[in-house]
């Protein structure tokens, strides 16, 4: 299953004609056809999608002409910071605990473990963490290069809060969505569109399953075995994510993912992590994380690569390490 990006080899080329018929050249039907939403290769400003997958009316995809370089993005010399949100508007996760106080940085409770235990790894690497729950802080982005979505519910963001991560994208911010980041802001195509043009529909209970990597030249999967074992809820998405560079799948003969559930399944590429440019910033995407032991002291197979994973994540968005390598 060697899906190393979802997005086909030929570039889109097109031409505007009168009030905006597109008329395709003979480099779009030289690509190739590889599942559900996978069109030709990432667009730029002056490139059209003409493959039925949306575009969200921005600039996406694996090409880093989309990337603005506006002053989001870390820099040499500067204090590396990120902000955690994990402010949920329907069911919580267990990892989440209890809801946190209003205001920035408010005191953690003792179940409240996946949020400490992201502050202290990104600690550990020398990177400066702010959390909140409040909407009423969830303002001045561009100090942070990055915005981390940890688990947020249903509607998590008010119009204010979705200019403000907007603007701040566009300037060029990181956005790394972690578990159910995917099941967040679910009205909201702009967002739909960060995550790589896909949304949570459902899972199969949490179970045992293989992730093999189809992209070990990542810094977020270049330590990792071709296959390890690992527990999670395995998401099912909808649309199928596109325009993006899978670096991780689930094998779903070993998952079973799809037969539990109202969700067909993804038969033989089921993308659990991925990473695009979007919009003028760059997006980390996973849907692993629901084990409360991941986040604890608690033992949980694998724990080490799912962590490692995330934070070299961070990094990338964040421009310290090089992103989205494939």
């Amino acid at each position: 299953m060697k899906s190393l990006l979802r997005s086909s080899i030929a570039l889109v080329s097109a031409a505007v004609l009168g009030a905006g018929i597109f008329a395709a050249t003979a480099g779009v039907a030289a690509g190739k056809d590889r599942g559900p939403g996978q069109g030709p290769k990432a667009s730029t400003a002056e490139q059209l999608y003409l493959d039925g997958v949306k575009d969200y009316g921005v600039c996406r995809g694996v090409d880093d002409d989309c990337y603005n370089d506006w002053g989001n993005g870390w820099t040499q010399g500067e204090t590396k910071r990120i902000l955690i949100w994990s402010r949920t508007g329907g069911p919580r996760h267990a990892h989440l605990g209890t809801q946190l106080g209003p205001g920035m940085n408010p005191p953690l409770n003792e179940n409240n473990v996946a949020q400490a235990s992201l502050k202290a790894w990104a600690e550990e690497r020398g990177i400066a963490v702010d959390y909140t729950e409040d909407l009423a802080s969830f303002t001045r982005l561009n100090q942070y290069q990055a915005v981390v979505f940890l688990s947020p519910t249903r509607d998590s963001l008010d119009d204010s809060a979705q200019t403000a991560l907007m603007q701040y994208v566009r300037g060029g911010g990181g956005f790394v969505g972690i578990h159910n980041a995917l099941g967040t802001e679910y009205h909201w195509p702009w967002y739909e569109g960060l995550l790589g043009g896909t949304n949570f529909f459902d899972h199969a209970p949490n179970r045992a399953g293989t992730v093999e990597v189809t992209n070990r030249k990542d810094a977020s999967t270049s330590f990792m075995p071709k296959k390890w074992d690992f527990t999670d809820e395995w998401y099912n998405l909808y649309p199928f994510p596109s325009y993006v560079n899978v670096l991780l799948e689930v094998d779903e003969k070993t998952s079973l993912n799809g037969r539990a559930s109202g969700h067909p399944g993804h038969g033989k590429e089921h993308p659990v992590s991925w990473c695009h440019y979007y919009d003028g910033g760059r997006s980390f995407v996973t849907s692993l994380g629901h084990e409360v032991a991941l986040w604890t002291d608690a033992s949980a197979t694998n724990e080490d690569l799912f962590k490692q994973h995330v934070m070299a994540g961070i990094e990338g968005v964040m421009g310290v390490t090089p992103f989205c390598n494939s």
